[in-house]
């Protein structure tokens, strides 16, 4: 292998510039207040984690884990989800603390892509989970958390689809029992949304044309709630049956927190069926074609960690996010420049000790009051016009070295 070029980084991590920190910031502070005012409290949680624990319950791929080992050996793994490091923290730190509890977070996660796949393997999540609350209304509240949080981080346009892992599970199992090889295939398709594979796969399958107009059925399942009523229509099967009633609750706690108009029923939705439980959803931005929010239902995972106990919660995939996201980062109070000769050094630096303590974005810089430059700017600080200076934006000036500072 070639040595790494000085400005190269590894395949899938990025630098962020001031200005994209600063919007990934202001998203973060305003995702979690809104999450805060849902009653959420937030955690951290170390980014190292031990393989055998938190790696092995991860819903993450064995494959895309980052692992290590430590000097004795051991495996540990940079956390790749935030899900399993909370459900450890639930059912240890935690313990003792009644349930339900509603924890929020911010971090970075990784994953291991392959290389030309594109890929981030470091990205940033802001969810929260939702344990120890079995009920639709807990489903529904972080299906409205999620859409809140959507609204907080400034995404313009969004849908959030919904679907229930027991319907498609009780469906496949109903029209192709015993054949779990094909079922498995056939989820295959649908949780990376290609449905001419699955039409494809369906075609080669031996079924009775009734079972396979059925499945395909499926593909039609995208709506509101008139979804519900046709899903019911949709086989016999107890276990689908039971899903789309528990959809149809959730569906009318959602109507109670008016926010309809974001929802779209799914039943095409499985989300990773190895993971979720019951209801699972994503959040889709206009023109992005990949999700930038998933979520759902996890009963099983807490039973993990010797805590049994169901839970639900979502990501909001941040670094996507930025793409999307219409309002900049804010600069409260604007930008100040102060310039001072030596001789008023202590008064100017006061000063902007002073400004800053109200808020305001301060840079200060010793000039020479014989320079060009000191002309220059002494000039301009009679005008009140924003201004450029050595590359940067300002909203204000402040000249200290002959009398007092004048500002503009």
């Amino acid at each position: 292998m070639s040595k790494p070029k000085v400005f190269e980084k590894p395949t899938g991590v990025k630098d962020y510039l001031p200005h994209a920190v600063a919007k990934l910031r202001r998203i973060e502070r305003d995702v979690l207040e809104c999450m805060r005012r849902w009653g959420y409290e937030q955690i951290l949680t170390p980014t190292l984690e031990y393989y055998d624990t938190v790696g092995v319950a991860s819903a993450t791929s064995d494959q895309k884990l980052f692992k290590l080992l430590n000097h004795r050996g051991t495996t540990i793994v940079l956390r790749s989800e935030m899900t399993s490091p909370i459900a450890r923290v639930v059912s240890s730190l935690l313990k003792d603390q009644p349930l339900p509890l509603r924890l929020s977070y911010h971090a970075n996660v990784f994953r291991a892509f392959e290389e030309e796949a594109g890929r981030d393997a470091e990205f940033f999540q802001t969810g929260v989970e939702l344990v120890g609350e079995p009920s639709p209304e807990a489903d529904a509240e972080v299906i409205a958390l999620a859409i809140a949080s959507l609204r907080a981080a400034g995404v313009p346009s969004f849908k959030v689809a919904v679907g229930h892992v027991g319907f498609l599970n009780g469906l496949f199992q109903e029209a192709l029992p015993g054949r779990t090889e094909e079922q498995e295939s056939l989820k295959s398709f649908l949780l990376q949304r290609d449905h001419v594979g699955y039409r494809d796969a369906l075609r080669r399958l031996t079924l009775d044309d009734s079972v396979r107009e059925e499945l395909e059925g499926i593909l039609r399942l995208r709506g509101g709630e008139e979804v519900c009523r046709q899903a019911l229509r949709l086989g016999s099967s107890e276990d689908a049956k039971s899903a789309i009633r528990q959809l149809c609750e959730v569906w009318d706690v959602l109507a109670a927190y008016g926010v309809q108009e974001h929802v779209l029923i799914d039943l095409t939705m499985i989300g990773d069926f190895s993971y979720y439980t019951g209801i699972t959803f994503e959040g889709y931005a206009s023109h992005l074609g990949f999700p930038v929010c998933s979520g759902g239902r996890y009963d099983n995972l807490l039973s993990q960690f010797g805590r049994p106990a169901p839970a639900t919660g979502f990501a909001l995939k941040t670094t996507r996010i930025l793409e999307v996201a219409e309002s900049e980062a804010d600069e409260e109070g604007g930008r100040t420049l102060i310039v001072y000769a030596h001789d008023q050094r202590r008064e100017a630096l006061v000063e902007a000790e002073r400004l800053r303590a109200e808020g305001l974005q301060v840079v200060t810089e010793a000039l020479d009051p014989a320079s060009p430059e000191w002309a220059a700017l002494r000039a301009r600080a009679a005008r009140v016009e924003t201004f450029a200076h050595r590359g940067r934006e300002y909203d204000s000036l402040l000249v200290y070295g002959i009398g007092e500072g004048e500002r503009a």
